[in-house]
């Protein structure tokens, strides 16, 4: 066990699930302690998270990360086949087009549908919903299964967990970074920064330029509707446009979500009344199952870079400072090569085939 002011070779802060996926990488090489504010691992984004694995989620540049993850969340037993479907009323026709045009050549199977088709997947859509892409290769993600899956892996390769400790100062000492939370303190010869919502803030205390890093609220509301004839197999389905999305939960359950992306600071997100509300209209406007009951109503936390891609790599103008930040709603599904590419950045090994780190790399903004 490490004492306060021990030393190990890297100390990651932030132990949601991009933290801990890449511990799990890297404990086997060296000695690795993962820092967590919270009491509970992913207690902000992670564990809030109604994550699906589907290959355009991203956009192309992220779904090189999303198909180099598939092999090992399904070796894992973390996927439950679901296909997804990306509906378009009319003005939205050309994002449908553009959505195909830039999966082209890539190898997602992408099919389109007119109402029928639509419907065929979709029993209560109305007409309003006129197209739609199939992309019939989708998973649910157990999120909750994952995250104890690499945090257990990061325990057998002797990495060291410790929670309630938000870091409050980082200074160098020599070579290494100090880091403190309170009396207690830790040195490493390399920080991750893997704070989610926080990494900006981690950066400063760092002497590290920020990024830009932005929290972003999203809402998940549980309800139940008046009929049981919601299909097992009914997809994912995503506005194209970006105004909702919803998946099956049982029966005559389902999953809401307004798409919202409300900037906020960091912390504790609650759901706002008026998204719960604006779920719903949504939901009943393209569908007419009707909506008898909330169960359940959520937020969490979704931290975005400003070009929406994730932010790996060494940071230019400070060393031994490495971001592993910005996953926004892609984390989860993207975590294993996410992970693979970070360790092989810090080891200075090669990464994973098929993977272009420079995409992601810190040194872009500047």
């Amino acid at each position: 066990m490490i004492s306060p002011h021990g030393r190990v070779d890297i100390a990651i802060i932030g132990a949601g699930i991009a933290g801990a996926s890449l511990a799990a990488e890297l404990a086997p090489h060296v000695r690795v302690l993962l820092i967590e504010a919270e009491d509970m691992p992913g207690y902000h984004s992670t564990g809030r998270s109604a994550a699906f694995w589907h290959e355009t989620l991203g956009g192309p540049h992220v779904q090189p990360l999303t198909r180099a993850s598939y092999d090992a969340l399904d070796r894992g037993g973390f996927l439950k086949l679901r296909a997804s479907l990306a509906v378009a009323e009319h003005d939205a026709l050309p994002l449908l087009d553009k959505m195909a045009a830039d999966f082209a050549g890539t190898g997602v199977g992408l099919t389109r549908l007119d109402h029928d088709g639509v419907r065929h997947w979709v029993p209560r859509a109305r007409p309003i919903l006129v197209a739609g892409l199939l992309e019939s290769t989708g998973a649910d993600i157990d999120v909750a299964g994952l995250h104890a899956s690499v945090q257990a892996a990061f325990r057998r390769a002797g990495g060291e967990l410790i929670t309630s400790r938000r870091i409050d100062a980082i200074e160098r000492s020599g070579s290494d970074w100090v880091l403190r939370a309170g009396d207690w303190s830790v040195a490493a010869g390399i920080i991750v920064n893997a704070a989610g919502a926080w990494a900006d803030g981690v950066a400063l205390m760092a002497g590290a330029h920020p990024i830009g890093i932005q929290p972003k609220r999203r809402t998940i509301v549980q309800v139940r509707v008046s009929t049981d004839d919601v299909p097992e197999t009914l997809p994912l389905v995503v506005d194209i446009a970006g105004s909702y999305y919803f998946r099956p939960e049982g029966a005559n359950r389902l999953w809401l979500c307004p798409h919202d992306e409300t900037p906020v600071e960091p912390g504790d997100a609650a759901p706002e009344e008026i998204d719960v509300a604006i779920a719903i209209d949504r939901f009943e406007t393209v569908t007419d199952w009707k909506v008898v009951a909330v169960e359940r109503k959520w937020a969490g936390l979704r931290s975005f870079a400003p070009d929406r891609l994730p932010v790996f790599g060494f940071d230019p103008k400070t060393p031994g400072f490495f971001w592993f930040a910005g996953q926004g709603g892609i984390g989860i599904q993207t975590a294993p090569a996410a992970a693979l590419l970070g360790a092989a950045l810090i080891l200075g090994q090669a990464g994973p085939a098929g993977i272009d780190a420079d995409r992601y790399t810190p040194a872009r903004f500047g």
